[in-house]
């Protein structure tokens, strides 16, 4: 008879060897893989845990393929080496994962949160945001957040109208990775924190490509702390971040690296994300979303088919907010400019 200890793993089921290997190697208050928590209950999968069949779902979505052509912090930028909202969510994840992985956290669940995070930013990032917020108050709307409209992609919006039906886990912490609620669970907060983290170094790094920073414009005294590079920063940051997560028992920093952390991205709000040279782009975003807004409730029947029983207003948003930066300005265009065989 065949030694059963010789046989591939793949002959033992899935789900026992990872609760095994959970209840012996993951840090006590981390998120066990099993069982599945989703609004429409479904078989598992023989080859992936609940926590990566979210994962692929959402980098299957239509929404993750576009984040490549969607703003982070430059419109339309020239060069080839600035981030869209897809490096950033990929930078996001990879040092989530490390965090996880130093911590004894469940990485699976970690690495779709930080790959589902940002699906509902809408085209010109934090303007583009900003801009979609007014357009929507203006007529009456409750405004809009990425983090509810992310969580309106996943739930509602892909697998035409029919959703990804992720685990409430991936769901509570897409919606929670910004704004006033605590996610619910530790590998959550962990994306919550990283996600701030990435952002701001590498948007550092943008901006000094960009020539709106010199690097004898950051702030002293956080950069002596931090470091002089962003990979130094990040390492820094990750460190502090492992070694008082550990001692604490719950996901933080250190007070001092956390306040620098803080003090570094209100710097990159006054100077870069609000900062003159990006509210010199506000009034043209918000021409064009505006002016996209007016012409599709205007003219709903040219609005892709959405979710069922949306109105107009919602369904006006959310076709807005799926689209590209080059979408939207195309679209735009067909709208504020003569046709050429018309001169």
């Amino acid at each position: 008879m065949p030694d059963p200890a010789s046989s591939p793993p793949a002959a033992h089921a899935l789900a026992e060897r990872v609760q095994a290997w959970e209840r012996r190697w993951l840090w006590e208050p981390a998120t066990r893989s099993y069982p599945a928590l989703r609004t429409a209950p479904e078989p598992d999968s023989e080859v992936r845990t609940p926590f990566q069949r979210d994962r692929d779902r959402i980098v299957h979505a239509k929404a993750f393929r576009r984040l490549k052509h969607k703003t982070q912090v430059f419109v339309a930028p020239e060069g080839d080496h600035y981030r869209t909202r897809l490096t950033h969510t990929i930078e996001t994840c990879c040092i989530a994962r490390t965090v996880a992985r130093a911590l004894g956290l469940n990485e699976d669940l970690t690495e779709a949160i930080g790959l589902g995070h940002d699906l509902g930013h809408p085209p010109f990032g934090h303007i583009g945001e900003e801009a979609l917020d007014e357009a929507l108050r203006e007529r009456g709307g409750e405004g809009f957040e990425h983090n509810l409209h992310s969580l309106r992609v996943v739930d509602v919006l892909e697998r035409d109208g029919h959703g990804l039906n992720l685990t409430e886990q991936v769901r509570d912490g897409i919606l929670n990775h910004t704004g006033s609620r605590r996610p619910a669970t530790l590998e959550a907060r962990v994306v919550r924190l990283v996600d701030r983290v990435a952002y701001i170094n590498h948007d550092i790094d943008d901006a000094v490509r960009a020539g709106i920073l010199a690097e004898r414009d950051l702030p002293a005294a956080e950069i002596e702390l931090l470091g002089p590079t962003g990979a130094a920063r990040i390492d820094t940051l990750v460190r502090d971040l492992v070694a008082t997560s550990a001692a604490g028992g719950e996901i933080a920093q250190s007070e001092q690296v956390g306040k620098a952390m803080l003090r570094l991205r209100k710097f990159m709000f006054d100077r870069v994300y609000l900062g003159p040279e990006a509210r010199s782009e506000h009034d043209r975003v918000r021409r064009t979303l505006g002016g996209l807004f007016e012409h599709y409730l205007d003219h709903p029947e040219l609005v892709a088919d959405g979710a069922p029983d949306a109105d107009d207003l919602q369904r006006v948003t959310d076709y807005i907010a799926g689209m590209t930066d080059r979408f939207a300005i195309a679209a735009f265009r067909r709208l504020a400019l003569p046709e050429e065989s018309r001169l």
